[in-house]
């Protein structure tokens, strides 16, 4: 822990002064001083000195960082003018090796009833994936549903889609989460930290957080009278992947800002295998090139803001444009009819069929303060504009040549055209030393428009609103309870849809041709009210915590109004307009002991669903639209679920030590037809053994280290049909990395090398898995970021 010191100054205004010095008493320079809630923050200069000026009297939560340090953070209660020395000790091993476990993330733990994981920019980089979410998936209880290396989705505890809520900037973000093929439009390179919270959060976050949520924060707010800025370099040997991100900020006094420009490319990527089994023809791979799954991003960020003592605001635009290809063989169930010697051309070109996605975003964040009273205010726009294309093919009744009086391109096979607008109000009322009171309302308007020639679900209008009610009391320092209600409702208003081309009917013996509906006209209401209730008991070094809740999920309009062929999942799905919506009861467990050399933990959870959605398989197949696709009904079930995440360390010694993280998810159908069976893509069992070396300095790097996990997961037996039991597998993964300093100017490098023997596997929860598409093989990533920053001079009068 740190060592506080105090000293006071008799001064006309408040001001925060103070030095920052290391184990050795030095000043350390660069150091990052950020004073919560007003988010204020300072650089310290060469001495190691700070000031924060302008601050009116209260009780204010101060962080202190410096790279290979922990961060120190503290409760100041600021009556006059005052003046600190802090000393911050060098950071040992992080817990689990995954979670960020300064004061701050142990702090935010224990303040929540619900599990929640903390990582940071440091992490993400020693732990790139092919996507931001993919780089997720160390964390316990967390993996992900991907389709290729590029495109996946969060699943926390075996739940995701539209069962997960991901927040950037305190907004919902929104695409077309519903879409097995749809990533997450969300430059990684630009979030600063991540916060996953594992179990029901609807409380806070509304409907779709009843499995739980990904929180992500973009850069802090700078020091007063700063600048600087970070370049940063990855490659990736598997799909020959480059990218680069740079990044500018700035502020003087009040006013502040900051840009960031990204682009990537890469080409297919490889799987350790020369052909894969699609059903009963096999594909050969040229070079172990999967081939069409190149993909390029190019994205642009821009924030700026004000900051006065009682009020703060800021702006955020971003814009995320990708084209990426689907894999050749696997589009439409037609592997016969590749053009292989046009794909095998090269491997970064992008052939049909692809997607192009743009995704627009527009935030405001503020906030107003005065005394106990805190008011927040979040307003967001969102526009996500996706494109699929591939080659027009004649399926069932559709002409064979494409009629030319129509308004779309005839090779558009899907058109998406999504804007959203969302308004968030919050209250935070300090009634006691003890007690606060939280108050909220959260609003959100979604209109989808359709395009194209292929149909799977149709254009809606949907509007939720709900609002809530959450209290804290602390009983001591040591101990809480919390506890809240919340009402949602929401409408959705969806549009009907007839096929573009006519298909003959027999009717009373005659046979016409009509235009078919394949969707109708639904207008659906829900409302529900849901609750929360937990405690946190910290004595010394455990930490006990317990939560049980009732979270709301209503159906989308996937789930209501699908019909037709589903590319990415080979299948034809059908929705249900009488679906109810989701009601999950939940109970959390999280205990956890922690001491200087040892800590082990362990969050169990039981779950269950009176009417949890699902696709259920029928023996049908579809021959009006595809190529003989089996038919799959949405319908409901009670699930009963259960499970538990591990987490232990043991510090060998000062600069080495070794850990497991493990995760366990059981789930099974209580009624229906698939009575007795799990969910659908149900992570196996499995674990990681790591061992990390680290050393805070050496004679030319700083907080180097070098890890190596084993990872390994168990069979997937336990599956419902028509899906096949998946092998378990053990993967090597390693890392190695550090700060290189040259004249005062760090470079961070971390290098990563990702199935270090070229293991094929498959990965129970990807929808390749289905074509027998095994994962990425070996990857060496090297990722470099150059930070720098400096003081803008005061101009003297």
């Amino acid at each position: 822990m740190g060592i506080l010191s105090n000293f006071s100054i008799a001064q006309t205004y408040y001001e925060l002064s103070g030095t920052v010095v290391d184990e050795n008493n030095e000043p350390l320079t660069g150091a990052t001083v950020l004073l919560l809630p007003v988010k204020k923050a300072a650089i310290t200069d060469a001495n190691g000195v700070f000031s924060i000026k302008d601050l009116t009297k209260g009780k204010y939560t101060i962080e202190l960082s410096f790279v290979g340090y922990n961060t120190l953070i503290d409760t100041i209660v600021l009556e006059e003018n005052k003046k600190y020395k802090f000393q911050l000790d060098v950071s040992s091993l992080s817990l689990q090796e995954v979670v960020v476990t300064d004061n701050y993330s142990e702090t935010r733990k224990n303040e929540v009833s619900l599990n929640i994981e903390i990582v940071n920019d440091d992490y993400l980089k020693q732990n790139l994936g092919g996507s931001l979410m993919s780089s997720l998936d160390r964390l316990p209880g967390v993996s992900t549903i991907d389709i290729g290396s590029g495109q996946s989705k969060p699943v926390i505890r075996g739940l995701g889609f539209n069962r997960v809520v991901v927040v950037e900037n305190n907004i919902k973000h929104e695409a077309q989460q519903w879409g097995d093929d749809h990533g997450l439009e969300i430059d990684q390179y630009a979030v600063n930290n991540i916060e996953v919270i594992k179990g029901p959060a609807s409380l806070m976050y509304g409907s779709d957080a009843i499995g739980g949520v990904i929180d992500m924060k973009n850069k802090n707010i700078p020091a007063e009278n700063s600048y600087g800025g970070t370049i940063d370099l990855t490659g990736k040997t598997n799909n020959d992947f480059w990218g680069s991100s740079v990044s500018l900020y700035g502020r003087e006094k009040w006013f502040f800002a900051d840009i960031r420009a990204t682009l990537l490319d890469y080409g297919d990527y490889k799987v350790p295998t020369d052909s894969v089994d699609i059903y009963s023809y096999r594909a050969a791979l040229y070079k172990n090139h999967l081939r069409n799954t190149a993909g390029k991003e190019q994205n642009l960020h821009f924030s700026f803001g004000i900051i006065q003592n009682r009020f703060q605001s800021q702006f955020h635009f971003s814009n995320i444009n990708s084209k990426n290809g689907f894999f050749a063989n696997a589009h439409g169930l037609e592997p016969r009819n590749v053009d292989v010697n046009l794909h095998d051309k090269s491997n970064r070109d992008i052939q049909y069929p692809y997607q192009n996605v743009n995704h627009f975003k527009i935030i405001n964040s503020s906030f107003y303060r005065r005394d106990k009273l805190k008011l927040e205010f979040d307003l967001g726009y969102q526009r996500n504009f996706r494109q699929e294309w591939s080659q027009y093919v004649q399926h069932g009744y559709m002409p064979a040549t494409f009629p030319d009086n129509l308004f779309f391109n005839p090779d558009l096979e899907r058109q998406f055209d999504k804007q959203v607008y969302s308004a968030n109000v919050k209250s935070y009322y300090q009634l006691s030393s003890r007690i606060q009171l939280n108050l909220g309302i959260n609003s959100e308007f979604q209109d989808n428009q359709i395009d194209g020639r292929g149909f799977i679900i149709p254009a809606y209008k949907q509007l939720v609103l709900g609002g809530f009610v959450f209290a804290k009391h602390n009983f001591s320092d040591k101990s809480l309870i919390q506890a809240g209600i919340r009402y949602d409702y929401g409408n959705i208003n969806i549009k009907e849809y007839f096929d573009w081309f006519p298909s003959p009917i027999v009717e009373t013996g005659d046979t016409i041709m009509q235009y078919l509906q394949r969707a109708a006209k639904i207008k659906r209401n829900f409302s529900n009210f849901t609750w929360s209730i937990g405690y946190n008991y910290n004595p010394e070094k455990w930490s006990y915590k317990f939560n049980i809740g009732k979270s709301f999920r209503m159906p989308i309009a996937k789930e209501l109004a699908a019909n037709g062929v589903n590319y990415h999942h080979f299948s034809y799905e059908v929705g249900n307009a009488d679906l109810s919506p989701e009601i999950s009861y939940q109970f959390d467990v999280g205990i956890e002991y922690s001491s200087s050399k040892f800590a082990i933990g362990t969050t169990p959870f039981l779950n269950y669903f009176s009417n949890y959605i699902y696709l259920n398989p029928s023996s049908e197949h579809d021959r009006l639209y595809g190529n003989g696709n089996q038919v799959f009904y949405y319908t409901q079930s009670q699930v009963f679920r259960y499970g538990t995440e591990l987490h232990a360390h043991y510090k060998l010694f000062k600069s080495l030590q070794i850990g497991i993280i493990g995760e366990y998810v059981y789930s099974e159908q209580l009624s229906g037809a698939k009575e007795g069976f799990t969910l659908p893509f149900s992570p196996p069992p499995s674990a990681i053994f790591n061992i990390k070396y680290k050393k805070p300095k050496t004679k030319f790097v700083e907080n180097a280290y070098l890890s190596i996990d084993y990872r390994i997961t168990a069979p997937q037996n336990n599956i419902v049909p028509p899906e096949e039991p998946t092998d378990g597998y053990q993967v090597v993964n390693l890392g190695v990395g550090g700060d290189i300093v040259y004249k005062k100017q760090k470079v961070n490098i971390s290098m990563q090398v990702q199935n270090l023997f070229n293991t094929k596997y498959f990965n129970h929860t990807s929808y390749y898995r289905l074509i027998n598409v095994p994962e990425s093989g070996r990857n060496f990533i090297l990722n470099i970021s150059i930070p720098f920053s400096g003081k803008i001079k005061q101009k003297v009068n």
